[in-house]
């Protein structure tokens, strides 16, 4: 039996992973977390989505909590509070947050020294495996062709482009050598020119409950190779943070893992 944590509980993801922690028997909600002015404080976690109570009351305060590890969902700020805790605690960390700067995913690594942690973007197996692809494409026509990434999300994400399409475009980088703070391309308007051999594009669309979609455009004259992922349901990030979870508890050594790790695709 896995003890679980969930922070962010009253979010849409807490609440999708609370629900699949209940609904599988080798895992166990030990805690659910949620921020200082949340409304759900007190609530049993359980009740809170409409179900028999679990006996496990929402909080602000993880130092009262008893985890093997930790889900993380949330925002960059409360990200690196819970990440503090864990390395203090030796508790094991699995972060799907996204909008992270240089200096906190540096932080990332030096915690990672000492504890066992999961960071990735999108914890989707299915775009884990587009990963995998568009890694192939770029080594076979990625120095020939025009390269562009579309990502749409729903009207409530706020960060932008997508963490998920900044790893399609850092998986496709370095496969060809490019610093994608310097070939990459975030917005255009008015007259740009004419498009640079090596720029990498990125496109971004936010509108109505769009789950998640990615596109990876390798656009050669005559003919282009589309890579796309589309998600209809956020189980599948539920799903694949639980399977990055159960295998995270199973390594012996700290470090800085990623889903290519868990999926053996690294």
């Amino acid at each position: 039996m896995i003890n679980i944590a969930i922070s962010g509980a009253s979010g849409r993801m807490g609440n999708t992973l609370i629900q699949a922690v209940l609904n599988h028997n080798d895992l166990k909600l030990s805690a659910a977390i949620d921020h200082p002015e949340s409304d759900v404080l007190g609530q049993d976690a359980a009740r809170m989505l409409g179900q028999k109570e679990c006996g496990v009351g929402v909080t602000s305060d993880i130092s009262h909590c008893d985890f093997d590890v930790l889900i993380d969902f949330t925002r960059p700020q409360a990200t690196m509070a819970y990440l503090e805790y864990c390395l203090a605690n030796n508790k094991a960390l699995v972060v799907g947050t996204t909008g992270f700067d240089k200096a906190q995913h540096d932080q990332f690594k030096k915690a990672a020294e000492s504890t066992k942690i999961i960071l990735a973007a999108n914890m989707s197996i299915g775009v884990n495996l587009t990963f995998k692809l568009i890694q192939m494409a770029a080594r076979a026509i990625g120095q020939d062709a025009d390269i562009e990434i579309i990502e749409a999300h729903h009207r409530y994400k706020v960060d932008a482009p997508s963490g998920t399409a900044l790893a399609m475009g850092n998986v496709i980088a370095h496969e060809l050598d490019r610093n994608l703070d310097q070939y990459g391309v975030f917005s255009r308007h008015g007259h740009t020119g004419e498009r640079q051999a090596e720029q990498i594009g990125f496109s971004v669309i936010r509108a109505g409950d769009i789950v998640g979609e990615h596109t990876a455009m390798f656009a050669l004259d005559g003919e282009r190779v589309e890579v796309t992922h589309k998600a209809s349901d956020r189980n599948i990030y539920s799903s694949g943070a639980l399977r990055a979870a159960r295998w995270l508890v199973q390594q012996k050594q700290p470090g800085l893992y990623n889903m290519q790790n868990v999926l053996g695709l690294a």
